[in-house]
């Protein structure tokens, strides 16, 4: 990425790149309820479809990669300066604590959204019904990397406030 005053770890860099393709298939899976197509889903008495589900559902996935495309901040210049085109701020340094502490409830945030997925793979909340294996065997694979980007976006905040905080040393993290 370029432009950061300390190196960034080669871990973090490839892992900020990453996190977008991470969250894809989730978005993906996403994009056919939009259309009221149900993916094996076994009807549980959910309402009709209402005429806002559609651009609700394209507007969620745009967001979220949107948000995970913002961790790239993490690790580049523009997370440790304000960009020109900031009005009263620009050119002058991000404090360390303005990127990392929304990072952090962030990060938090979708641990706690997403970290029961894995419980219901293993029986210990409930899990959705589905016609088929077929169908449930999808839909962990497109959702089960969403998983990641709590901590995933945990530990890029910790290695951006170790990198601003001269808590890095390139020879030995």
């Amino acid at each position: 990425m370029g432009g950061t005053e300390n190196p960034v770890p080669g871990w973090a860099l490839r892992l900020a790149k990453a996190l977008p393709f991470v969250v894809l298939p989730h978005c993906l899976w996403r994009l056919p309820f939009a259309f009221g197509f149900e993916m094996g889903l076994v009807d549980q008495g959910h309402p009709p479809m209402q005429w806002w589900a559609t651009p609700y559902v394209f507007g969620l996935s745009a967001v979220t990669e949107a948000v995970a495309l913002l961790t790239l901040g993490l690790v580049s210049g523009w997370g440790e300066v304000f960009p020109r085109w900031v009005p009263v701020l620009r050119g002058r340094r991000v404090p360390p604590l303005a990127a990392v502490v929304p990072a952090v409830l962030g990060g938090l945030v979708l641990v706690g959204l997403f970290g029961a997925i894995p419980l219901a793979w293993f029986g210990v909340v409930g899990d959705l019904a589905f016609s088929n294996g077929w169908w449930s065997a999808l839909c962990r694979i497109c959702t089960g990397p969403a998983t990641l980007w709590g901590p995933i976006t945990l530990a890029l905040a910790v290695a951006y406030y170790r990198r601003r905080n001269g808590g890095y040393q390139a020879a030995t993290w």
